[in-house]
């Protein structure tokens, strides 16, 4: 009996492997990109996705220099939520119902490329979907350049929490958190500086990178990759976890530029990185071996030039996240670019992974976003371009 009863048990054992076994072995999807604006501005700075009809289905929000757009799912038909109405240069964006009326609501950060003026505000819809939207004023930050909601300051309700590019006061860059006020059109927005001593940070991460259920900020600097998270006693706590990339001749060469987090299978966190600011290299980290602080870097790519764009998505449904990656200018030592590619971990561990070119010239990638956009559970993308001042979609087509 008892002979049976292991037999069954392996068997049983087998069968719950054999799907594993087949998602470990799956192929990087087919993706059908479609232009849906070929010139959207000079420079297609941002892209974010938002329910913005609140038909249930996300629509993309582009940011160019001058105007915020929104492309309407799923015929994507182009609308205007502000054109001229802050300072040049549009540069981040980030999506929340910020009055609380059920209706989505943008931060914007503008002014970025002017030393002394960068500008935080928020935009609230007009009367109809047609009509202009409505600039309300935040606050300022010099070279504001990144923007991400996130409740970091663990009141119950998410602050808008901002990176400038270069460093503003003191000794470095103010990430800081903006806390909305009761009444978010009038009232002053309270602003929480959480750090104030890296420089060069190009973006910034927010999310629950060790699954305690709390937030955290995950940043990319001149000085490498840090976590931020925040104290028993209420104080945010700066940790290390990455050097990045290391020229001690020139501080341009050094640190990281880009950051994202993804998961391998069985929820194993790491992170991406491009490296340096505008690199040439995209890097994983995974979590460290015991008794060590840093987590360990594996180069996946060198070829890139002015590498710019990173999204983690689980593209071909294997259980493990992708990496795609975008970098807005040719390569010089590869007949690939400017464009996008995706990366496929095959070891498991996140410390080999196979590349696959998705667009070979046709974007000079700026920024990306990665989501289903049509609900066929196949997750696609959305990518701007800079030099090619365009707006495309990616369709994935692992279902066909």
């Amino acid at each position: 009996m008892w002979k049976s009863v292991l037999v069954a048990a392996r068997v049983a054992a087998l069968l719950i492997m054999l799907p594993l076994v087949r998602s470990a072995r799956a192929e990087t999807p087919r993706f059908e990109a479609r232009v849906i604006d070929p010139h959207a501005g000079e420079v297609c700075y941002a892209v974010t996705l938002a329910d913005v009809d609140g038909d249930k289905k996300n629509d993309v929000v582009v940011v160019t220099e001058d105007r915020v757009l929104w492309y309407q799912n799923p015929n994507w038909t182009p609308r205007v939520i502000i054109d001229n109405q802050t300072e040049r240069d549009n540069v981040c964006i980030a999506p929340f119902d910020i009055d609380g009326d059920g209706k989505i609501d943008f931060a914007l950060g503008a002014g970025w490329l002017k030393k002394n003026l960068g500008t935080v505000q928020w935009l609230s819809r007009g009367n109809s979907l047609d009509d202009k939207w409505n600039v309300h004023f935040i606050g300022r930050e010099s070279w504001l350049h990144r923007m991400r909601w996130g409740d970091i300051l663990a009141t119950g309700k998410p602050q808008l929490i901002i990176s400038p590019l270069n460093k503003t006061v003191g000794e470095g860059v103010r990430l800081t958190a903006f806390e909305i006020p009761a009444n978010p059109r009038t009232d002053p927005w309270k602003a929480v500086v959480l750090d104030g001593a890296m420089n060069a940070m190009h973006n910034h991460w927010v999310g629950d990178l060790d699954g305690d259920g709390k937030t955290d900020v995950v940043t990319a600097s001149q000085e490498g990759v840090f976590l931020m998270q925040r104290g028993s006693e209420g104080q945010i706590v700066k940790r290390q976890l990455g050097i990045g990339a290391v020229d001690p001749q020139n501080a341009a060469g050094r640190g990281a530029g880009e950051v994202k987090v993804g998961w391998l299978s069985g929820k194993r966190p790491f992170l991406v990185t491009v490296e340096p600011m505008h690199g040439n290299q995209v890097a994983v980290y995974t979590t460290p071996p015991p008794g060590e602080n840093l987590w360990t870097r594996h180069v996946v790519d060198a070829t890139l030039k002015r590498g710019h764009a990173v999204g983690v998505a689980d593209v071909d449904r294997d259980g493990s996240d992708e990496l795609i990656i975008g970098h807005s200018d040719k390569s010089p030592n590869a007949t690939v670019g400017p464009g996008i590619s995706i990366y496929d971990c095959t070891d498991g561990a996140g410390a080999v992974w196979n590349k696959q070119v998705i667009d070979d010239g046709g974007i000079a990638t700026e920024d990306l976003v990665a989501e289903d956009l049509n609900g066929d559970g196949w997750v696609d993308f959305v990518a701007c371009g800079r030099a090619t001042h365009n707006v495309k979609i990616y369709w994935n087509r692992g279902g066909d």
